[in-house]
């Protein structure tokens, strides 16, 4: 239809400008590659008068039809997550070429109306979408290399997010778990530090381009939520799966096995050379954290872990209290003195 003119865009609609980069475009296509659904779009359908036949609009929907129109048409490779990274379309075995251009998209086709109808239309629609978070402004101004690597690894954490209790699906929409990865990524670089909006755009920001640690925050990350699901089941749905408890627990799990020069400073401790020394005993100890967290045990003697896990558990006070009990449990000698100087 776009080749024979019978769908045709109009500018005016357009939201954004140019041709989507590659790390959404790549993500688009691993969406359809993979069968998993995406929003409708949707056509304006009128009478053209010079050819006096009908044509159709693209109202919404350009970027999309586009990028699919570009992969077909072998203008560029898959990148990133995708287990179709460096493919073309012509690269795909024939079966998933038929899969691909069978792919079943939802559109709406509007009829009948004028373009001020269409444009009210569209109003209405977006008077009900509820205002953006912090965590979707990000997701929706970057579209570089670090926001495709932090959403690769939502991806892959997504069930253990939820089935350990981390997030409810409600929360992964509203994208809290892009927050997290993002907190991780600034411990791993900036050590035991408040967290921001302003701090984790500023990643967003330095890394839009060019991301060159990314193999290497993504292997500490991922390799440490493995470590948990193999090693520490029974702190599924514990007070350690609280997300500001979680970060911590993999920011100190990160520290012991590979070293985390701020938090080696701040904390007098240095890697161990592993996530835990011991994996069963870190468990139970990690699990009465937990436990002293649930029943606010602010007198006992874990009563600094739970301080640090009350109000205000993403400053950095807060933060280093949780670090330096986690990492004891997991093995690491922590000198008294650290605790001295949290407050």
């Amino acid at each position: 239809m776009l080749n024979r003119r019978e769908l045709v865009v109009n500018a005016g609609y357009q939201r954004g400008s140019g041709i989507w980069p590659e790390g959404p475009s790549s993500y688009f296509i691993d969406t359809i590659l993979s069968g998993f659904p995406f929003p409708k779009i949707y056509l304006y359908e009128f009478m053209d008068r010079p050819s006096r036949s009908p044509t159709k609009e693209i109202v919404d929907g350009q970027q999309r039809i586009g990028t699919i129109q570009r992969f077909v048409n072998n203008e560029f490779a898959i990148r990133g997550e995708s287990k179709y990274a460096g493919l073309k379309f012509d690269d795909l075995d024939l079966d998933m070429q038929d899969s691909f251009m069978s792919y079943t998209i939802a559109a709406d086709v509007i009829r009948n109306a004028r373009p001020a109808e269409i444009l009210q239309m569209f109003r209405r629609m977006n008077a009900y979408t509820l205002p953006l978070n912090s965590a979707e402004k990000r997701h929706s101004s970057y579209q570089g290399s670090f926001k495709w690597s932090v959403n690769g690894m939502t991806d892959h954490f997504n069930e253990f997010f939820q089935e350990y209790g981390v997030f409810t699906p409600r929360q992964i929409v509203r994208m809290s778990d892009a927050e997290l990865v993002s907190d991780c990524v600034l411990a791993i670089e900036e050590g035991i530090v408040s967290t921001s909006d302003k701090a984790l755009s500023g990643l967003y920001q330095r890394y839009d381009e060019d991301y060159p640690e990314i193999d290497t925050h993504r292997r500490y990350i991922v390799s440490a939520v493995e470590y948990i699901i193999a090693e520490f089941g029974k702190l599924r749905g514990t007070h350690m799966m609280k997300p500001y408890a979680l970060h911590s627990l993999i920011t100190a799990m990160i520290h012991a096995k590979y070293g985390i020069p701020p938090i080696a400073e701040m904390t007098q401790t240095h890697s161990i050379g592993n996530f835990a020394a011991n994996p069963s005993s870190a468990a139970e100890r990690l699990l009465t954290l937990a436990q002293a967290h649930e029943a606010k045990e602010l007198e006992g003697p874990f009563g600094k872990y739970v301080w640090g896990a009350s109000a205000g558990t993403n400053r950095i006070n807060r933060r280093l209290a949780r670090v330096s009990a986690i990492l004891r449990a997991l093995g690491v000698n922590v000198p008294s003195a650290v605790d001295a100087n949290i407050s």
